[in-house]
């Protein structure tokens, strides 16, 4: 058995794949969170011998390398998934591949795997990122923008007389609580929709929408936009990556 974990900037999700199937049922554990290390502890004591794991992270050096020890003492050892210049028919737009995080680069290899696009893929995480792949497969760029939550954060942070929780977003609020809610959120929205729209002048035509992320609900809710969403999309990249790894050693 192949496992597959994504350590983002908040949780660990881990999910089981074998070659040629689905990602299995995904499990996820804030690392914030004081039950992280013994819940981590309990998955890996029902690990057998001879399974895999690979492993992407864009956390902190120091969560990641305490994951990666606690693999290795367990006996097993990650493969630690970087991303590249190019992968599985897909083509990285940055001139330094080695700077797109590897949550976007494999989530670029799973729109990918699902078909020929294009594609525009939204992660609504700790930040708000949007990527566009073509049917090519060439990536052609993306934006990162402040999540809902971090526009916010900002605010109360800069302009204390701002530091409201809740609310309900409204287009015209009438309170400063929900005026905070309806702003954050439509800020992002915008974005979301601005780059479709720009997407589809580039290409010629209308990319398929892909939203992903813990906040991806929320925003689904109130986007203008036919889209899918896709929870567990960087790790159906790292199948995708995973698989391909295996064909080019065989």
């Amino acid at each position: 058995m192949n496992w597959l974990l994504d350590l983002g900037n908040t949780r660990l999700k881990v999910a089981p794949w074998s070659p040629g199937g689905p990602v299995g049922e995904v499990q996820a554990w804030a690392h914030g969170a004081a039950d992280f290390a013994p819940s981590l502890q309990r998955w890996l004591s029902q690990l057998a011998a001879g399974d895999r794991c690979w492993l992407a992270s864009v956390a902190g050096s120091e969560l990641t390398a305490t994951v990666a020890e606690a693999l290795a003492r367990s006996g097993h050892p990650a493969t630690r998934v970087r991303t590249l210049p190019g992968c599985a028919g897909v083509r990285i737009a940055y001139a330094e591949p080695s700077r797109l995080g590897v949550d976007r680069f494999l989530a670029l290899l799973a729109a990918h795997a699902r078909g020929p696009g294009p594609w525009l893929l939204v992660s609504a995480g700790s930040a708000l990122t949007v990527d566009l792949l073509d049917a090519t497969g060439q990536h052609r760029g993306g934006v990162i923008a402040p999540s809902p939550e971090h526009m916010r954060s900002a605010l109360a942070a800069r302009f204390p007389a701002l530091a409201y929780a809740g609310g309900e977003a409204h287009a015209f609020a009438t309170d400063t609580a929900d005026a905070l809610a309806g702003g954050s959120l439509g800020a992002a929205l915008g974005l979301i929709e601005r780059s479709h729209r720009e997407a589809t002048r580039l290409l010629g035509n209308p990319p398929t929408l892909l939203l992903g992320g813990g906040g991806a609900a929320r925003l689904a809710q109130s986007l203008g936009i036919e889209h899918e969403l896709a929870p567990a999309l960087v790790l159906e990249g790292l199948a995708v990556y995973a698989a391909q790894a295996g064909s080019e050693t065989q």
